[in-house]
């Protein structure tokens, strides 16, 4: 099934001869295979950036299977991208030749509308995603970095701090900004606050990292009690709660003042509510497929607080980035070659990573892969 074109027209691929190559996935099977297709010419306010590393996103599996229903084939993923630029428009300031550089999830907006005129362009009506969206310059599809390059608009690039590793530094364009644009507009990055991370994957490793950066006792909640030593000795966790445990959730009742809830699988969550102290904030970043079930008792009793979030604003990405380079704050990755990218997906689909895996583009991506 194709997605909307909200209206714009879909320009043949003949029209625009800038020559790149990736790897696409045609139907819902999400075999991905050589692909290659063109890119826009670079605008007076666009870079182009030479891809060197992407990360393999959860989303990146439901686009390429049409689980959401809106996937126009054929379609390159990747949003997680990090690059060299080199080439720049004539208007262009804020970039140079050779500057180390980002995309995330989107990469135009409206630009007038109050989400737009208030840095948060991720929930902007008009928002163009890195991939799968018809874009409104020139009419062309967006692929994303699963590719050797792109061509983006000035303004939806991010600079990268020359002290971080590039291929860990990429999976933070998309799960790094996920977890801390919450964090910082609900209060969730204060020293000495009680922050509960539940779920241990691509998101919530992160957001277990940036809470010890901001200062804040963070306690891991997950059904894998394996999972224990991983969240304390090796990302820093100050406490781990099975959610399966009645006695330990009882023992943690009314003990955080927030909760960024990483789950995309269908999960309970009064449960969880039970763990905020009066006035709490529970912020869901992960999207299960069957709706919550929230008896409104559980929310005001206590005064809890249940929000959601989705990404962040280009500003607050920008941010992000710079502060992981302050604190050295890099995401756990599996570092891959392109041909090994569909085994990697039918890894991710039985999460069998930890926690992101990270393409070598530069490297390892050959037109005749």
């Amino acid at each position: 099934m194709a997605a909307p074109t909200n209206g714009k027209k879909l320009v043949p691929e003949e029209e625009h001869p800038r020559k790149a190559f990736g790897l696409a996935a045609h139907d819902s099977s999400g075999l991905l295979t050589p692909f290659p297709f063109s890119r826009r010419n670079n605008g007076d306010t666009d870079v182009t950036i030479k891809i060197l590393y992407c990360g393999i996103c959860h989303s990146d599996l439901h686009s390429i299977k049409n689980e959401w229903k809106n996937t126009i084939y054929p379609i390159v993923a990747g949003h997680e991208i990090v690059g060299e630029i080199i080439e720049v428009g004539s208007d262009v300031k804020n970039f140079k030749l050779g500057d180390k550089a980002g995309v995330g999830c989107m990469v135009e907006s409206c630009r007038s509308c109050p989400s737009c005129t208030t840095g948060f362009e991720n929930y902007c009506p008009g928002m163009i995603l890195t991939y799968n969206s018809v874009h409104p310059k020139d009419g062309t599809m967006t692929y994303g970095g699963y590719s050797d390059m792109i061509v983006v608009d000035q303004d939806f690039v991010v600079r990268i701090p020359e002290n971080l590793p590039l291929d860990k530094a990429a999976p933070l364009l998309c799960a790094g900004i996920t977890v801390y644009s919450p964090m910082k507009y609900h209060g969730l990055n204060a020293p000495g606050k009680h922050l509960g991370v539940v779920g241990l994957g691509g998101l919530g490793h992160v957001a277990v990292k940036f809470g010890k950066a901001f200062g804040m006792k963070v306690t891991v909640i997950s059904s894998s009690p394996s999972k224990e030593k991983e969240a304390i000795e090796r990302l820093g966790a100050d406490a781990f709660l099975v959610s399966r445990s009645d006695e330990q959730m009882k023992a943690a009742v009314a003990s955080m003042d927030g909760i960024i809830d990483t789950v995309s699988a269908t999960h309970p969550i009064p449960p969880l509510l039970s763990l905020l102290k009066p006035n709490g904030k529970m912020i869901l970043v992960g999207a299960p497929e069957k709706p919550l079930e929230v008896p409104a008792f559980t929310l005001i009793f206590g005064g809890k607080n249940l929000s959601g979030s989705m990404i962040g604003g280009i500003k607050d990405t920008q941010e992000m980035i710079d502060f992981a380079g302050k604190h050295n704050v890099t995401a756990d990755i599996e570092l891959i070659s392109a041909d090994y990218v569909n085994k990697a997906i039918e890894r991710l689909a039985k999460a069998d990573v930890r926690y992101r895996f990270v393409i070598d583009i530069a490297n390892t991506l050959k037109s005749n892969i």
